[in-house]
């Protein structure tokens, strides 16, 4: 298949505006669009595997779009730290939405592609869509505090390394959580996480600074925030999916359990053997979300 389009909008700010990159699978005239939103570190070509299955298994024309999140990939980093949050993750994907212009919606977010999604479902009609099923990877409205400590240890840090190979070792004992993958499929989670470092070498794609808002939440602040997650979940009309790496220290099994039966009561599918958050680069996982967006 083809390599994917790369494409940018750009998108208003409390400083001005910034362009966010979007990569584009299958067929761009297609009514039907998938949009695909990674995790807090991670950027829009972690999704490439799914986005191929999709593209293939379609019955018919098939759009996957797959964002880098401002201050990722190859979309531009905020004048203002503060602003990397949901609110202005939303406000974007939203923009993008009014120019893709899409007739059937469907979102996959793994993390924090997540709970931009949970945002977006309450706020498509703005721009004349609406997401009709949604794909919520490993997240809810309850985020576990000692993951989220976990997850500050490593994040912002700069970190440089003399090739990809280098990289992809780092990164897999970061991200073991993920789960079993082989070396070509490390490598290639690898490959779009770091750019040319001018002094040689490589180093990651983020800005850093997308660490300081983060490192600002308390957990007093963290549990206020659970009631106006609920609220939103408690809306979402989307059939819904939620999946979960059964090791999972973000998602908890309660949590997931109370998604169940509220709201729009989504459909609970664990994967053994992994943590936060399953890649949807295994069979088993691409399968699963395949068959609940395309059967």
């Amino acid at each position: 298949m083809a390599d994917p389009t790369l494409n940018f909008i750009s998108c208003p700010d409390a400083k001005g505006a910034h362009r966010m990159a979007y990569w584009s699978w299958g067929d761009a005239a297609a009514a039907h669009t998938v949009v695909c939103v990674h995790g807090l570190t991670r950027q829009g070509r972690d999704f490439d595997v799914l986005a191929q299955a999709l593209v293939a298994r379609a019955q018919g024309p098939l759009r996957v779009v797959c964002p880098d999140v401002a201050g990722r990939g190859m979309s531009d980093w905020l004048a203002d730290p503060q602003a990397y949050a949901v609110p202005q993750y939303a406000a974007d994907m939203l923009a993008l939405l009014a120019e893709l212009k899409p007739q059937t919606l469907d979102w996959v977010g793994t993390s924090m592609g997540g709970l931009i999604g949970i945002a977006v479902c309450a706020h498509a009609k703005s721009v004349g869509a609406a997401v009709r099923r949604l794909v919520l990877n490993d997240v809810g409205p309850v985020l576990e505090w000692q993951s989220l400590l976990r997850i500050g240890t490593y994040l912002g840090k700069e970190m440089h390394f003399d090739s990809l190979q280098q990289a992809a070792d780092a990164l897999q004992i970061i991200a073991s959580s993920f789960g079993p993958h082989t070396p070509q499929q490390w490598l290639e989670l690898s490959r779009y996480m770091v750019k040319p470092d001018p002094q040689g070498g490589v180093h990651l794609h983020y800005d850093p600074t997308i660490a300081l808002p983060f490192q600002a939440i308390t957990q007093e602040a963290a549990t206020q925030g659970e009631a106006a997650l609920w609220s939103l979940y408690d809306g979402i009309t989307a059939q819904t999916l939620l999946l979960r790496g059964a090791q999972s220290d973000l998602l908890s099994p309660q949590t997931a359990l109370q998604m169940t039966q509220r709201g729009p009561r989504a459909r609970l599918v664990e994967f053994a053997g992994v943590g936060h958050a399953p890649t949807l680069i295994a069979d088993d996982q691409v399968h699963t979300v395949a068959s609940f967006l395309l059967d």
